[in-house]
């Protein structure tokens, strides 16, 4: 197993959460797109305003690294339409992968039309473009009875609506990092929730994302059966290290 071919080296604070500059935060993007080429990763994950300069980067340095952005993000709770035009405007970019929040909000209240909507739609329009998509349920904001109904949802919206796509290219993914929980409980990854959207997700891949920190931590999110990590920790984890970001 090459640790590297899993991660998806990831920064995704605004200007105003890192108290930097807009060109201090460009550069801050610059600098991790260099790091994943120059370590191997599988991609890199940055905010939408960040896409088409790093496409720039990455064409320029004819590197494999994939590059994927977030739509949505953190909340989910846009339209549809809202959804499918900043997803438009990426790919115009020249994103990847797009990470979608689903509106898990709508979900917990029993709005499954407008979940359905969004997961069909979006996730069409990216693999018509050949693009991989990933579903953010935010598992912090879930129950575990919800987070094995809306991995079922989304698994046969693709399966049932979008027949003859490839599964492999519509992930289920676990957390944005960003979630305010209570008490400072973990808003991210960790191994029962992983469980049981594995149990739930099949055919589709899961991504991990949010509070994986360490080597240690990664690799057993592997073995449980995870396709991808996202992580603001990459280098520390292919270090050996401990980093202390939350997502």
């Amino acid at each position: 197993m090459k640790l590297a071919d899993y991660l998806d080296s990831t920064y995704l604070k605004t200007p105003k959460q890192s108290g930097l500059s807009d060109s201090q935060t460009l550069e801050q993007v610059h600098n991790l797109t260099r790091e994943a080429i120059a370590n191997g990763f599988y991609a890199v994950m940055i905010r939408p305003d960040y896409v088409r300069s790093v496409r720039m980067l990455i064409d320029e340095l004819n590197s494999p690294v994939r590059l994927g952005t977030v739509i949505d993000f953190p909340e989910g709770r846009s339209s549809v339409a809202s959804k499918l035009a900043e997803a438009q405007r990426a790919i115009a970019d020249g994103a990847d992968e797009l990470d979608f929040v689903v509106d898990y909000t709508a979900f917990k209240t029993g709005n499954y039309e407008k979940v359905k909507e969004e997961v069909e739609s979006c996730t069409r329009l990216c693999l018509n473009f050949d693009k991989t998509v990933k579903w953010i349920i935010e598992t912090a904001a879930l129950t575990d009875d919800e987070i094995a109904g809306i991995s079922k949802l989304i698994n046969a919206i693709v399966l049932e609506k979008l027949t003859g796509s490839p599964p492999e290219k519509v992930f289920i993914k676990s957390s944005t990092g960003f979630y305010e929980t209570p008490d400072g409980k973990p808003n991210g990854a960790n191994e029962h929730v992983i469980r049981i959207m594995l149990e739930n997700a099949g055919p589709l891949p899961v991504k991990a994302s949010g509070g994986v920190k360490t080597e240690k931590e990664a690799r057993a999110m592997i073995k449980l059966g995870v396709k991808r990590i996202g992580t603001s920790s990459a280098l520390q984890i292919v270090s050996g290290q401990k980093a202390d970001e939350n997502y």
